[in-house]
């Protein structure tokens, strides 16, 4: 495979938008996404900023620069157009028979990695190049919504074709600056800018509308605007590097739904080119990269009809719970220091967590408390 690597979800797609107007009381655009976090952030639509700015496509300019040395007004202006020359040539605009939204060129064989929301149930595409107005033809690869990632491939990829940089997830700052690039509401090749505001976020998508209902953990938060069609985009540093996979962007509960300024996610490259590379080489993923506990579970019912935790329905025989001692009939109150009051919330605790990790579960049994600690498990893919 001949993808740059350095060594080392969700705005699902509506109907085509034809630029930013409303019709009918809505967006011509993909549909609202909920996102769920410790922030007490919910629901996803628009996310646009009303900081962050937004640049067209620009040309070469001068020499590149570290993400982390101070500039002047003049130089990090240059440093900016730089980026967007360096990386704009490799996102592209994804359309389907329902709506459309972004991708990253992953290799140069033709394969793009974009969100699973934006392909849906499509296997068939057409891809517009940021350099270019003519529609390519486009097949499905897999897609693997769990991650809510997917990957789809040019039937006659242009010699010109040019994959993008992956970063290093390990070393996303606080504080970094960062450029979204994709279409947002249909305008290609647009480009805004933002900072990172927080690393290492879980955030559950709600399921319907487009969105796979993913929990995605270790997911990059930024202030860059991310709007429907910026879906599937690149979240990219100033060293040209994509760190991230513009996915959603927040929504204000108590306003209506209204787009919350400057709170938009993004899954990190390390999650991207770990499940792109056995999408590409498998057709499926054989290793999610994902914490379990080898249960299925619901959510448990108290007295007075409240969700107080998730009660384990079956335990997989030779797995972390069974090695642990749990039951069927275990109610899961906590995992860590994380309360656990449904399966969402078990699930979200899970997603924070990495195979092979350490951790104290804490359960009812008979209407005692027990706690037991387990080695967690990687999450099998159906």
């Amino acid at each position: 495979m001949n993808r740059k690597k350095e060594p080392t979800r969700p705005l699902p797609a509506g109907p085509r938008p034809t630029g930013p107007r409303v019709s009918g009381g809505r967006l011509l655009a993909p549909g609202a996404l909920a996102v769920l976090t410790a922030l007490a952030v919910a629901g996803c639509s628009s996310g646009s900023s009303s900081s962050s700015s937004t640049a067209s496509t620009a040309g070469t300019s001068s020499p590149s620069s570290s993400s982390s040395r101070p500039a002047s007004g003049n130089q990090l202006q240059d440093d900016y157009q730089k980026v967007i020359a360096d990386v704009l040539p490799s996102v592209v605009q994804i359309t389907t028979a329902s709506g459309l939204g972004s991708g990253i060129v992953y290799d140069d064989k033709g394969d793009v990695v974009t969100n699973a929301h934006v392909v849906g149930s499509a296997t068939t595409f057409t891809v517009t190049l940021a350099n270019s107005t003519k529609a390519l033809d486009a097949t499905l690869v897999a897609s693997y919504p769990e991650s809510d990632l997917a990957v789809i491939r040019l039937s006659n990829p242009p010699g010109s074709l040019k994959p993008a940089v992956f970063g290093d997830s390990a070393k996303v700052e606080l504080g970094q600056i960062t450029l979204a690039m994709g279409s947002p509401l249909g305008l290609s090749s647009s480009v805004t800018q933002g900072i990172v505001s927080a690393t290492g976020r879980t955030v559950s998508e709600p399921q319907g509308g487009g969105s796979p209902g993913a929990t995605i953990g270790n997911m990059v938060q930024t202030s860059a605007a991310i709007n429907p069609g910026n879906s599937g985009g690149a979240l990219v540093n100033l060293d040209s590097q994509v760190i991230g996979i513009n996915t959603l962007a927040a929504t204000e509960p108590e306003a209506n739904g209204a787009a919350a300024p400057g709170i938009g996610f993004a899954i990190p490259a390390s999650t991207i080119t770990g499940i792109a590379d056995q999408l590409i080489k498998d057709g499926k993923v054989t290793n999610s990269g994902r914490a379990a506990l080898g249960i299925s579970a619901r959510t448990y019912f108290d007295q007075n009809f409240r969700p107080a935790g998730a009660v384990v329905v079956t335990v997989s025989a030779g797995g972390p719970a069974a090695g642990a001692g749990i039951q069927p009939g275990d109610v899961i109150t906590k995992v860590g220091d994380a309360t656990i009051d449904s399966l969402n919330s078990l699930t979200t605790a899970l997603a924070s967590l990495t195979p092979g990790t350490k951790t104290t579960v804490t359960y009812t049994r008979d209407g005692q408390s027990k706690t037991a600690d387990v080695t967690l498990g990687t999450l099998e893919t159906p």
